[in-house]
């Protein structure tokens, strides 16, 4: 079975052109099972029979052939009459309107099919079957030179073509247009995407200031006088407030330290009554100058306070800033200070758990040291520097909405010597201690 497949099509059809005749009479023979159909209500114009024999169909200004393939040389013409009716081949003219022809030689059957209809004809019945309707036929279809004929009522009712015999000219008009398809139907709007969740509103971040008292257990000890040894009645106190200027987050910072530790001395009661101190007795002065002693019930200690002012950078509550640091004690070493930067990560006291740490650093921490007016050499003054690290780290526990919170660490302090500096110092123990909270938007 043979099957050539094309586009789908509409029935629209007009004459282009005919010539008329001047003298009208009975309807031509073969007229009603000839295929020659017309339009309009008006009865059929008498435009003569067309003769027996081969004749050429002109298809929308187009002279067509039983097979196109061959060339015109050969005059092998697509239209035949035969008893007054005109056949035409079937498969080169319906392939001319864009349908679909097979041809079953079992049965004899050639069915045509567009989207929307279906045409069957028999060889040597004369019947035609539209859409599974039947339909009766003057002349059966049958094959010329190899060619399945048909009737041109199966051009004209099957596919909705305009038919016409022109005697002027001695052919046969059809006119085919396919109707313009109908357009697409516009695609459905976009489904309207679901509104997006509404965007949860953060919990603000109120600003916070608070103070807080921490005892410092235990510390190790590290410098000319102490090596090494267990720090007694150690303690450090800080506060600190977050403000504005304008739109810009600022941290208030105060603390204070202070390390205390046992020295190193041995003493003894001489025969006559004195005392005699060990060399671990004694403080070297700056220098190496002099030296004073240090009474066996002395505890020695080093204490610090700084003040820091601070930006915020992070959230929440990371702070960078500047400070400065005054530090003092009790065994004849010059007082020093130091300005010195460093960030901080305050506790959120809005929640119950949260951490803080902190690390800053003071690079010139430096005092003058005069030596007493005994002392064999010059200068009688000595500058006296240290770089000093301070950091700590912790976590604070709150108690729902009381002001007041716990919080236990780590902190230490790092001394790195410099000028006149003998040794590098070292001071760290963990902490504990209670705070008071004061939060507002």
């Amino acid at each position: 079975m043979k099957r050539l497949s094309t586009g789908g099509f509409a029935a629209l059809f007009a004459l282009c052109a005919f010539y008329s005749v001047a003298a009208p009479s009975a309807a031509a023979p073969g007229n009603g099972g000839n295929g020659v159909a017309q339009a309009g209500s008006a009865p059929p114009a008498d435009f003569g029979s067309p003769p027996s024999g081969e004749i050429p169909i002109l298809y929308n200004d187009h002279h067509v052939y039983s097979k196109p393939d061959e060339l015109k040389r050969g005059r092998v013409l697509a239209a035949l009459v035969k008893g007054g009716t005109i056949l035409i081949p079937l498969r080169s003219m319906f392939e001319q309107m864009g349908a679909t022809v097979s041809y079953d030689p079992a049965s004899k059957t050639a069915t045509v099919t567009k989207p929307g209809a279906e045409v069957k004809v028999t060889v040597g019945k004369a019947e035609v079957i539209i859409n599974g309707e039947s339909r009766p036929l003057d002349v059966p279809p049958e094959i010329y030179q190899g060619v399945v004929v048909v009737p041109v009522r199966v051009i004209s009712e099957g596919m909705g073509a305009y038919v016409q015999w022109v005697p002027d000219k001695r052919l046969v008009v059809v006119r085919y247009i396919p109707a313009t398809p109908p357009p697409s139907p516009a695609p459905p709007p976009p489904a309207t995407a679901p509104p997006p969740p509404p965007t949860p509103t953060p919990k603000p971040l109120y600003s916070e200031a608070f103070v807080a008292g921490d005892y410092i257990f235990s510390p190790k000890v590290y410098n000319e006088f102490s090596p090494g040894n267990t720090g007694t009645s150690s303690y450090a106190v800080r506060g600190a407030g977050e403000f504005n200027l304008g739109s810009i987050p600022f941290m208030l910072e105060g603390a204070y330290e202070r390390w205390q530790y046992p020295h190193n001395c041995n003493a003894t009661t001489s025969a006559a009554g004195g005392t005699a101190y060990s060399p671990e007795c004694y403080v070297t002065t700056i220098g190496g100058a002099g030296s004073s002693p240090v009474q066996t019930n002395t505890s020695l200690y080093d204490q610090n306070v700084d003040a820091r002012l601070a930006v915020r950078v992070l959230n929440p509550r990371v702070y960078v800033g500047v400070g400065y640091l005054w530090m003092s004690g009790n065994y004849g070493y010059p007082n020093m200070q130091s300005w010195g930067f460093g960030g901080e990560k305050l506790p959120d006291l809005n929640h119950n758990l949260s951490f803080f740490g902190s690390v800053w650093y003071y690079p010139n921490l430096h005092g003058t040291y005069s030596n007493v007016p005994s002392a064999p050499i010059n200068p009688k003054s000595y500058d006296l520097e240290y770089n000093l690290l301070k950091y700590q780290v912790g976590v604070t526990l709150g108690f729902g909405t009381s002001p007041f919170f716990i919080e236990g660490g780590w902190m230490g302090d790092q001394w790195s010597n410099k000028q006149n500096a003998p040794v590098n110092r070292s001071y760290n123990g963990p902490f504990a201690g209670l705070g008071f909270r004061f939060l507002y938007p």
